[in-house]
């Protein structure tokens, strides 16, 4: 019998930069369990470490700065394939940065 987990969270947190990127565009489509995509923006002038959000095509944030390093090394080395984010959660009444949360997740690839 083969033992494993299906996914291992290694971040939680808000979708940074959120109010400052088109996530009002997509706010309403977004719910927990929706699927987000990550791209690295090794050529970002502010941060080299940079990994954008983004919800089908639309940017709407990053993973915040402090807790984007390990997710950055993992694309830069070709394990894109092995992160997978999602919606946690949404809420219209707190701060725009505070609106959107997620996790990614290190998929389990045995």
């Amino acid at each position: 019998m083969k033992n494993y987990e299906p996914s291992r969270r290694i971040i939680d947190s808000n979708v940074a930069g959120f109010s400052h990127w088109d996530g009002f565009l997509v706010f309403d489509r977004l719910r927990p369990g929706t699927k987000l995509k990550l791209k690295a923006e090794f050529d970002n002038p502010y941060d080299p470490n940079a990994v954008a959000v983004y919800f089908k095509g639309v940017k709407i944030g990053f993973v915040p700065r402090r807790e984007n390093f390990v997710v950055a090394q993992l694309i830069r080395f070709g394990h894109k394939d092995a992160l997978e984010a999602r919606v946690t959660s949404v809420n219209p009444l707190v701060h725009p940065e505070e609106q959107v949360q997620m996790t990614i997740m290190v998929t389990d690839a045995r």
